[in-house]
């Protein structure tokens, strides 16, 4: 049983065989998919998927705070396992690529804004857009 599986049972989740598939193919995802990208996963694993029931298992888990929502500017929504850890994104305008990465400068930088500005950082989401440096 993957991870996403396992939150939606602790979440009391009835899991059908297809939410089964959306769940492993999420959990499974190295990158960021958008819907269509997730249908066309879970079809190559149960070709009686419909792209409808990956679009309401997808609503229904980012209801339920198993995956988190992202809008890269690319015009697609996009899809990751949520996580106690926090991370920032680099998304490659030239290729579309998501890139985590942490910085405790980044994050200290938030923290001391947000202080000197009088308030208490309780969340936030950092992403940056770029194009590679020419060699």
């Amino acid at each position: 049983m993957d991870r996403i599986e396992k939150l939606c049972i602790e979440k009391n989740m009835r899991m059908t065989d297809q939410r089964r598939v959306v769940a492993r193919v999420l959990s499974g995802a190295d990158d960021h998919p958008d819907v269509e990208e997730l249908y066309r996963r879970a079809h190559a694993v149960d070709p009686h998927i419909s792209i409808a029931t990956v679009y309401r298992t997808v609503r229904l888990f980012e209801e339920a705070g198993i995956i988190e929502r992202h809008d890269f500017r690319d015009g697609r929504s996009r899809y990751e396992e949520a996580t106690e850890s926090h991370h920032d994104h680099l998304i490659d305008m030239k290729s579309g690529k998501v890139i985590e990465f942490v910085d405790e400068d980044i994050e200290a930088l938030q923290q001391r804004i947000a202080e000197r500005l009088g308030y208490k950082l309780v969340d936030h989401r950092l992403e940056l857009y770029g194009t590679p440096l020419e060699s």
